[in-house]
């Protein structure tokens, strides 16, 4: 098993995704959706659990890997005492059936290669049958059916409950596999060239990338964080999960290992943000239209966090029979957390509605009908107490960043009225709402002996979701109280020059064991809030530190083990690519970015 997170690298097809280790070998994929039972799942078990390894014989980890330039196209290379061989791997965007190209080339000498592939289906408990058909092999069990075929055909046997191949390449010679998932009830799909496949694919997400308006420093990295959330993207639907990956944990051994392949209301609004700040307006139009018909129905039926498609039902049950990422169980599917109350989401929804109207998408008839609808559900509910941003399961509390966000929802209601006369709508009964949501907060939410907002009412804890105060407009950045909650989250949360999220070492909010690592998004707020508090320099150097700590091919997880030095959290992460964009966008001006 890669020992570490940061080993892997990212290939999808906008439908779902592969890790791939710096050995070669593809460690998770789920087909045919993010969501779908996987098909390899070593990176929560073993080699028995699923994978599909190519390199040298006698080969460990790759010499040296890179994606082709503002591509999600991934090169590998080996140097051996025989020559050097490289591995390009890709998921080309499907038009029926999802695919996996491998192509080994051979770039100097004669390298031997070895193939080997175990398919496991349903996360790994299911091993199916293989048999030849028209030179190919093809796997069945239950839904699940996989085609592998080479072009040229190479020598190929079932050994061990694997398919194995081997063959030599020399300079300037290649061997292209493809393999093909599709329902085992339906025929084959028609076989794509592997060849034309890669053209087009690197053509394709050039083309893409070259839409992006950001020109300023840490271009390449901000590209490649765009990159990485059009990659998590489902494009049937527009929805955008949070990661590709289930239970990686956020702390090697515990108990904090979730399924994060969902999407989830909370980023709705930063990656909105991120999306048009960028300049990708047909994608952020695709998420605001997905985030229209996942709110869909009754306003006291709002969910944290839905399908791909728009799915509720998101039961978390545990597989026992995965040993875990380094140990770490549960391995779950599903999340729990989608049956909290966490008030924040109704803010993050009118927040990303409203930023839409003004970024001039275009609007859809339902869409101020079902604002005001979640308004008048908040205008009594709003005073509950809830799980809150984090999705704690410790009980619900009277959260801080909740009653800011329930004031972020009817600010945005009223400015909407204000610009937008024609809409109907309570703009009195909003502004009411909007005064006592702030009043309280400032009340109740606040430490005057400390000169900090605090993570709930009535604590002492803090919490780093405060430091969207300023940037949400709750209150101006020079405001006393804001520049206390910055310094004082910054002090009490730290992490190693990093920022965890709150202090999980003495608090039982979460009602889970203490332990986890700085959260790479709350990192990025703090840069975001030195720079509006007028610290950018601070703000920038902090920055440099996080971009420092993106892999070799520049992704990151969800947090970072400072002690350690490695990546913690489901994988890659959309948050933290979020944030790793807004942030450069905030940093380095709106001149910079069109």
């Amino acid at each position: 098993m890669n020992a570490r997170i940061e080993d892997y690298a990212l290939i999808g097809d906008e439908q779902t995704a592969a890790l791939v280790g710096k050995d070669g070998s593809i460690d998770w994929l789920c087909l045919p959706r993010f969501d779908s039972g996987s098909c390899f799942a070593r990176l929560l078990g073993d080699e028995d659990h699923g994978h599909w390894r190519i390199a040298p014989t006698g080969a460990d980890v790759c010499t040296r890997r890179a994606y082709r330039t503002d591509t999600l196209v991934l090169d590998t290379e080996w140097e051996t005492a025989d020559g050097v061989v490289r591995v390009t791997d890709l998921m080309p965007q499907r038009e029926r059936a999802p695919d996996l190209v491998r192509i080994v080339e051979g770039v100097s000498g004669r390298v031997t290669v070895r193939s080997t592939l175990r398919l496991r289906f349903d996360y790994g408990s299911i091993t199916p049958w293989v048999r030849r058909s028209d030179g190919h092999r093809v796997a069945i069990a239950g839904p699940d059916s996989v085609w592998l075929r080479a072009e040229p055909a190479v020598h190929t046997w079932g050994e061990d409950y694997g398919t194995h191949s081997e063959f030599t390449v020399a300079e300037g010679e290649r061997v292209a596999f493809v393999l093909t998932w599709h329902p085992s009830h339906e025929k084959r799909p028609p076989l794509i060239d592997p060849y034309e496949a890669l053209e087009s694919s690197v053509t394709d997400w050039r083309r893409w990338a070259r839409r992006c308006r950001y020109d300023g420093p840490y271009r390449d990295e901000v590209v490649r964080s765009l990159i990485t959330l059009k990659a998590l993207t489902y494009a049937p639907t527009g929805g955008i999960v949070a990661a590709a990956t289930t239970s990686l944990p956020e702390q090697p051994g515990g108990v904090r290992n979730w399924d994060y392949r969902y999407c989830w209301l909370r980023d709705s609004t930063l990656t909105l943000g991120a999306l048009l700040s960028a300049g990708y307006h047909e994608e952020a139009e695709a998420w605001r239209d997905w985030l229209l018909r996942a709110v869909a129905g009754n306003p006291a039926d709002l969910q944290i966090m839905y399908g791909v498609a728009g799915e509720r039902r998101l039961r978390e049950i545990e597989l026992p029979w995965l040993p875990g990422f380094a140990g770490s169980t549960p391995v779950r599917i599903g999340n729990g957390a989608v049956d909290q109350l966490q008030l924040d989401v109704y803010g993050e929804v009118m927040d990303s509605l409203s930023l839409a109207r003004s970024s001039g998408l275009p609007t859809k008839p339902h869409m101020w009908a079902m604002q005001r609808s979640l308004m008048t559900f908040l205008q009594s509910a709003w005073r509950q107490p809830d799980e809150g941003l984090w999705e704690v399961r410790g009980g619900r509390r009277q959260f801080v960043h909740s009653k800011v966000m329930v004031w972020v929802a009817a600010d945005r209601a009223v400015k909407t009225l204000e610009r937008h006369p024609e809409l109907q709508g309570d703009l009195e009964g909003w502004r009411g709402l909007r005064e006592e949501v702030h009043r309280e907060v400032c009340e109740k939410g606040f430490d005057r002996k400390r000169n900090t907002f605090t993570q709930y009412y009535g604590s002492r804890e803090l919490d780093a979701s405060l430091l969207l105060i300023p940037r949400v407009g709750f209150l101006p950045p020079d405001d006393p109280r804001v520049v206390g909650t910055v310094d004082a989250i910054r002090d009490d949360l730290a992490h190693d020059g990093f920022l965890r999220r709150y202090d999980t070492e003495d608090s039982v909010i979460d009602g889970l064991p203490s332990g986890e690592g700085a959260f790479l998004a709350c990192s990025f707020w703090l840069a975001d809030a030195l720079h509006l508090t007028g610290r950018t320099k601070e703000a920038r150097e902090l920055f440099d530190r996080l971009v420092g700590l993106c892999n070799d091919v520049g992704l990151l997880a969800e947090e970072y083990d400072p002690v350690d030095g490695c990546q913690l959290g489901n994988f890659p992460q959309a948050f933290s690519h979020i944030g790793l964009v807004n942030t450069a966008l905030i940093l380095y001006g709106e001149d910079q970015a069109g």
